[in-house]
């Protein structure tokens, strides 16, 4: 039977003989017409990468990688040969709640639905190693949970088992701080610190790329760094120290070239000066973790986190490092950049190719983001739709059944290459500047990622790049989730009043066995603050009583010009606030009145456009089904109020109807906006004499357009 077949399949490929890639492209030039087959195949990305409309076996030549299996360095297929098949990614959620009560709460519940980590994110006050009576009154409560005490962690993580529950807490500059009162409830609670799992996430070089600055010395804060990894070899192995975050870069709009060349060079920073201090290569890379956002270009995403683990993997054995060493520990989380206010749902499509993204790249764990992310703290249903995607990739499609997805890829592969390759020219040069805190300094990665955002934006602006409903297909009449914030005032007076009374109360901090244990932190040298630090926060020190004794003769504060951290939608989003503003001073929105020439099939196409280009902005768009003459036109559009008039027909016609509408518009109303849907090349300069204000049409800036329409009505 099989040889039979064979026959078969001889006589097939005889008859119909595979065309070869000249033929096939010598077809599709055919049917461009002319048209060059780079400009209209080929997509350029951020990247500087060239996508080719077509990948072959013949495009995999040369590439290193693919002699490697997975769980083999460099490890692009993953660190495991078995993949996610034999354990999932761990669904790793934040919970940003403001009370350790409310984190407790949601994080039981979770954690009961399908939640296989915490992920513990402090607020802006506990990130900058503040008690609450110390803090600004908006920091209190700001993003994630305030903790100053052991009583405080005790309380957001009760009922959970730490040693069976991976914990992961993000801690900004209060790292050591924040690891003495984790080490202080582990003790309380009888818990072996070398039963713990997860991570404590020291990101100095991160931190002070997307604030701007840092409390400390960079060198002060690597060597906190150095003995927190020194402590945790010997009690904590389970523990990452180091998570070096690529999150800054992309919400700022760095293409995935660069936020993996500056982790890249970050990491590689952090590992020579641990080295410095007396560590090992493999003690340091062992205990550091990467995150990185995860955005909506699916193949870019899934070749960049594969690349991630080629280059690091490059590093760590340049550094002498062991096989098990050059193994990457990946976080993904949804990027920030692409998320909108306006219809918020359709960030849940968003978060699921980002999901999925991660999922066929192999990491370790995952945060999809909250539908509503941008606009408020989770609820109950945004949480579980986050977490039940994960659930649904892995429990419904399958994809922890199949080692590396993606491997074998003609596309992939090859993209993966290309990746690795700019990320490693994009790592060598910084090091040329002498690492990447030189070059924050210098603020070359600065403007590299704002020149990048900026192409981006004008991409959104021109709508050559979608956020479907924001700059496309918008709905002007949505409402927008209900934001339900913290009443930060009195949660800072409610805490602040806490931790006032943690200090006098029997036991508390204010007693002289404290003061003497935080004396001993700030007369200890390197190899015992540790320790000392969880004895003082053991005894009852605060997060914000340690800062501050750990950072005592470390006066020298770093500071560099910060990234710019924002989404790309936030421009769209001014115009439809603006739009809302006006709504509720004038009981209206900004109106554009749709002159529509001849029967409907003949001005529908551009009504159409129209239609959709202003709503873009907020504007109500008045339609009708087309008018015989331009006089009609002309006296409907005067009547209806609209301060902006756009003539939708064919460019034949508009020839003859134009200038007429135009004249009739502007002799009433001088101050009427004319605006012509399309580019008739040939007849713009007539236009333009008639009293013509401007040209919509596919190549437009919108952004730029809507803007200069509202700022007429008195916006920006």
């Amino acid at each position: 039977m099989t040889t039979e077949n064979g026959k078969q399949n001889g006589r097939l490929l005889s008859e119909f003989p595979p065309p070869t890639y000249e033929a096939w492209r010598e077809s599709v030039e055919a049917q461009l017409k002319g048209a060059p087959f780079e400009k209209k195949l080929v997509t350029k990305t951020y990247e500087g990468i060239d996508v080719q409309p077509l990948y072959r076996q013949d495009d995999l030549e040369g590439i290193p990688h693919l002699a490697y299996l997975p769980g083999f360095p460099p490890y692009v297929r993953g660190g495991d040969a078995l993949g996610n098949t034999q354990s999932a990614w761990q669904i790793c959620q934040e919970i940003p709640y403001s009370t350790a009560e409310e984190f407790n709460q949601a994080l039981r519940y979770d954690l009961e639905r399908g939640q296989t980590a915490i992920n513990l994110r402090p607020d802006k006050a506990t990130l900058l190693g503040q008690d609450p009576d110390e803090a600004a009154v908006g920091d209190v409560g700001l993003g994630g949970v305030s903790i100053a005490t052991v009583e405080d962690l005790a309380k957001a993580l009760d009922g959970v088992d730490l040693t069976t529950t991976p914990l992961y807490i993000q801690s900004h500059s209060a790292a050591m701080p924040t690891m003495a009162l984790l080490m202080a409830l582990a003790q309380k609670k009888g818990i072996d610190p070398a039963a713990l799992q997860g991570g404590i996430e020291m990101d100095p070089l991160g931190i002070l790329a997307r604030e701007g600055d840092f409390p400390r010395s960079v060198a002060g804060a690597y060597d906190v760094m150095a003995q927190m990894i020194a402590w945790a070899k010997d009690n904590a192995p389970q523990l990452k120290i180091v998570t070096v975050h690529g999150e800054p870069y992309a919400d700022s709009g760095a293409s995935a070239v660069e936020e993996l060349g500056y982790v890249l060079a970050t990491a590689t920073e952090y590992l020579r000066e641990m080295v410095t201090r007396g560590l090992t290569v493999d003690d340091v890379a062992s205990r550091m973790r990467f995150s990185f956002a995860v955005g909506s270009n699916y193949f870019m995403e899934v070749a960049k986190l594969r690349a991630a683990r080629m280059v690091w993997a490059k590093v760590v054995k340049a550094f002498g490092g062991s096989e098990e060493s050059q193994k990457m520990t990946m976080h993904v989380r949804s990027g920030y950049w692409n998320k909108t206010v306006h219809d918020t749902y359709v960030n849940m499509l968003r978060t699921t190719t980002e999901a999925f993204a991660g999922a066929v790249a192999g990491c370790d764990s995952m945060h999809t983001a909250q539908f509503d992310e941008a606009i408020r703290p989770p609820d109950e249903f945004s949480r579980r739709i986050a977490r039940n995607t994960q659930l649904v990739i892995q429990q419904e499609a399958h994809v922890t059944k199949v080692v590396d997805p993606a491997g074998g890829s003609w596309y992939v592969e090859n993209l993966t290459d290309e990746v690795g390759r700019k990320v490693w020219a994009l790592f060598q040069a910084v090091e040329k500047m002498g690492g990447m805190y030189a070059a924050l300094k210098e603020g070359t990665p600065q403007k590299q990622v704002a020149a990048t955002a900026e192409a981006r934006l004008s991409s959104l602006a021109s709508r050559k790049d979608i956020l479907v409903g924001t700059n496309k297909y918008a709905n002007i009449s949505e409402e927008l989730p209900v934001a339900k914030l913290p009443d930060y005032k009195a949660l800072h007076a409610k805490r602040a009043k806490y931790v006032g009374d943690y200090r006098t109360a029997p036991g508390g901090a204010s007693e002289t066995n404290v003061m003497d244990k935080l004396s001993k932190v700030l007369d200890s040298d390197g190899g015992s603050a540790m320790a000392l630090a969880i004895e003082a926060a053991a005894a009852g020190a605060t997060l914000g009583e340690l800062a501050r004794t750990l950072r005592k003769g470390d006066d020298e504060k770093a500071s560099v010009q910060p990234l710019c951290v924002h989404r790309g939608s936030y421009q769209f989003e001014e115009l439809r606030a603006f739009s809302d503003d006006y709504l509720a001073k004038t009981g209206n929105r900004p109106q554009v009145f749709l002159a529509n020439m001849g029967p409907i099939p003949q001005h529908k196409p551009r009504a159409d456009f129209s239609t959709d280009f202003f709503q873009v902005g907020g504007f109500e768009v008045l339609t009708n089904n087309g008018f015989d003459s331009p006089e009609a036109a002309a006296q409907a559009a005067l009547d209806s109020g609209a301060s902006v008039v756009t003539i939708c027909s064919t460019d034949a016609d508009y020839a003859d109807v134009v200038a007429l509408i135009t004249k009739a518009i502007k002799a009433a109303k001088p101050d009427a906006t004319v605006i012509v849907a399309g580019y008739p090349a040939d007849q713009i300069e007539a236009h333009k004499a008639a009293g013509v204000d401007d040209f919509i049409h596919v190549r437009a800036n919108a952004y730029k357009i809507l803007a200069n329409l509202q700022s007429k009505l008195g916006g920006a």
